[in-house]
């Protein structure tokens, strides 16, 4: 699986989570995945509320529009982004650099 695949109704994303950063980003992993950098411990779900509402803020969605579809306790985690599938991978895209 690539880092992102469209599906009917928005984006999965695959994202490895690395917690207790120095700051929140999300840019470039690996092709199979993005990678997140939380300043929030993986503590009573505090992470996976910061992931949340960092791939809100950078796809430009409302947080009610992103679930956590897969490994709401690991680092990697599989999202589901609600919104227009070709618009959302065109921002996945981006974020490795890629024309929008």
């Amino acid at each position: 699986m690539s880092a992102w695949r469209a599906v009917p109704g928005g984006l999965m994303l695959a994202v490895r989570v690395t917690p207790r950063a120095s700051r929140d980003a999300l840019g470039p992993g690996t092709e199979e995945h993005l990678a997140a950098r939380l300043a929030a411990p993986p503590v009573e779900g505090a992470a996976n509320a910061a992931l949340v509402a960092l791939v809100a803020k950078t796809f430009g969605v409302p947080k009610r529009d992103i679930s956590i579809e897969g490994g709401e306790t690991s680092r990697l985690k599989r999202l589901l982004i609600a919104g227009d599938p070709d618009l959302l991978a065109q921002r996945a895209a981006s974020l490795y650099g890629a024309a929008p």
